[in-house]
């Protein structure tokens, strides 16, 4: 198996591809070029957008499998069971902030059903119990994860690459909400950091409430 692998330099061009595209279909950009060009298609295109992102996941992680390359650390002992717990509280993590997304909404189910050609997403200003710490929660789970794992080669460089993109994708995304949810973000912002909790930087349940109750209508 190992003799039939590629260069490892050639994962990583995957994977940068994969980011410029995931990137370039998500912007604002892109949906209103749709919009303006092929409106029939907006409906759908949250949806088929999400769908490709994970068909294209699948040829860099079976490249993971086939050609992890040379272990370059692995946990065992006490160790193991301790980066087990981290990847699994932040699983839990995850669960936990999907209270905070309309899930048909985010999945692009409900845009396809109700025919909705706007740009802007339609759900509103929502913070689930970690958005009161981080504005990217899943972003920041995202990156626990792909470090708690064995370590090849091929896994740390798409974990290197993985984090590289959170953390330059968390900044995009955040124009995108500026744009949405105007000032009422910009306050989150100050508030909240972005993808590492900070003592002195979160949001009490009373606080957060405030700001979500303050949203009233997103700016255009």
């Amino acid at each position: 198996m190992a003799g039939d692998c590629l260069p490892l330099a050639l994962l990583g061009v995957y994977w940068l591809l994969y980011f410029v595209v995931h990137s370039v279909l998500a912007s604002l950009a892109a949906k209103r070029a749709v919009a303006r060009h092929w409106p029939a298609l907006m409906p759908a295109y949250r949806l088929t957008y999400n769908v490709l992102a994970v068909l294209l996941l699948l040829p860099g992680l079976v490249w993971i499998y086939r050609c992890p390359g040379p272990v370059l650390w692995s946990w065992s002992g006490a160790a193991w069971w301790w980066v087990q717990g981290i990847a699994l509280l932040a699983v839990a993590g995850f669960l936990v902030t999907l209270k905070g997304y309309d899930g048909a909404e985010f999945i692009g189910l409900r845009q396809w059903r109700d025919g909705e050609r706007r740009v802007e997403d339609q759900e509103q200003f929502k913070l689930s119990p970690l958005h009161r710490f981080v504005r990217h929660p899943w972003y920041a789970l995202g990156i626990v994860l792909v470090w708690t794992r064995e370590m090849s080669a091929a896994w740390f460089l798409t974990a290197i690459l993985v984090t590289l993109y959170l953390v330059v994708g968390s900044r995009m995304e955040e124009r995108k909400l500026e744009t949405y949810h105007g000032e009422v973000y910009r306050e989150y912002q100050r508030r909240v950091p972005g993808l590492c909790p900070l003592p002195w930087r979160w949001l009490g349940k009373k606080e957060a409430r405030r700001l979500v109750s303050g949203t009233g209508r997103r700016a255009s």
